[in-house]
């Protein structure tokens, strides 16, 4: 009886503090926030990836803006600013009922208002449909609501905010497409954006300022980009006459017809040697050893395109179904499509890929073949055989 009560008054003391002090708030807010409650699992520690955007010089650019809610914005911020292209970003509250929101007022009284990541992104580098296909749907779990992680709350909600109403065909697209890869339906909210109210100093680039604070985001997937990628335009594509003659004929007929090469018995499918993935076409690069893993499906695996610009995607309905088809961004070759059931801890993507549409560049040759630069992108040591 004793302990009843001297916990309820604990509470009620606790709860007190929290509200009557800002600072006060804020640093039991942090402390918990950062560690998590007591009994559940403790967010994901990743190192911060460096930031490629600090070598590149946007003034002149001709910025964008978009509004993206992933749940906590500390990890949202952390990895949408580690994008290249992205050379803005801006913790705060959107589309709430109130205006300038406090954190306080945001997590205890019910003002509507979403953790929001402000993004100015520069379109030349990165365009609105990569930014969210490849990076902000790879971050969030866009079926569950008012949750992500363990943050759970109205302020946690997955959305999408927008002013420029030209930016809401490229935005449904997406989200159509994202769709397609869950059973469950997807629940991120698409709005005009209806205000944006910047969070206090100390939410703003809090990861760097709290090496090793609490984040929902993995943020691994996001390896160094370098800003000095090579142009796609270097690997122009022969013309159709040369491309038949150059290949054979199961390659033509899955780079220029869209087929699919039969399961298990194709070259690269069990094929885990260091080195890099080229289109068969064109030469331009595609994929690395690093990213592949095994995987029964009896196709070549992999968590990610070698670059944000190596691949495009569409919408495939063929055969009574609803993909999303992968194409070489150079020489427009298809390669297979990009499914949402790869490993979790990598992004959760699986790229399900022909060998018919690789050639395949050993480590010991990308030098000579003039691949050097990527070379630092090959882990000899760790490649996934299952």
């Amino acid at each position: 009886m004793h302990r009843s009560i001297v916990v309820s008054l604990t509470l009620i003391i606790l709860v007190v503090l929290l509200i009557s002090s800002r600072h006060e708030a804020v640093d039991v807010l942090d402390i918990f926030h950062e560690r998590e409650w007591q009994g559940m699992p403790q967010g994901i520690a990743s190192p911060l990836p460096p930031n490629p955007n600090l070598e590149v010089d946007y003034e002149g650019s001709d910025l964008r803006d978009i509004w993206l809610a992933g749940g906590c914005f500390w990890g949202v911020d952390a990895y949408l600013s580690r994008v290249l292209g992205v050379a803005e970003g801006t913790v705060g509250y959107a589309n709430g009922r109130t205006d300038a929101p406090s954190y306080e007022d945001v997590l205890y009284r019910n003002t509507g208002h979403a953790e929001t990541a402000h993004v100015r992104y520069d379109p030349e580098r990165i365009s609105l449909e990569q930014l969210l296909r490849e990076h902000f749907f790879a971050i969030i779990d866009p079926t569950v609501k008012n949750r992500q992680g363990n943050d759970v709350g109205s302020q946690y909600r997955t959305g999408i905010y927008y002013r420029d109403e030209g930016d809401l065909p490229v935005i449904e697209q997406v989200i159509s497409e994202i769709q397609q890869e869950y059973d469950r339906p997807v629940v991120t909210e698409v709005e005009p954006l209806s205000g944006f109210h910047p969070a206090e100093e100390y939410h703003q680039n809090y990861l760097e300022k709290n090496p090793g604070g609490y984040c929902h985001v993995d943020l691994s997937p996001l390896r160094e980009q370098a800003p000095d990628q090579k142009d796609s335009s270097l690997y122009q594509r022969p013309d159709d006459a040369a491309v038949r003659q150059m290949l054979t004929d199961m390659e033509y007929a899955v780079t220029q017809m869209g087929r699919t090469e039969p399961p298990h018995k194709n070259r690269y499918y069990d094929h885990f040697e260091p080195g890099l993935y080229v289109d068969v076409v064109t030469g331009q690069p595609l994929f690395t050893s690093t990213d592949k893993y095994y995987c029964q499906c009896g196709w070549p695996s992999l968590t990610r395109p070698v670059n944000q610009d190596a691949v495009t995607y569409h919408t495939d309905t063929k055969h009574g179904m609803r993909r999303t088809e992968v194409r070489s961004s150079a020489g427009d070759s298809h390669l297979g499509h990009v499914f949402n059931d790869g490993p979790p801890e990598q992004g959760g993507r699986r790229y399900c890929i022909n060998s018919a549409a690789l050639r395949f560049i050993p480590l010991a040759e990308m030098h000579k073949q003039g691949y050097a630069e990527l070379l630092p992108r090959i882990n000899e040591g760790n490649v996934d055989r299952g």
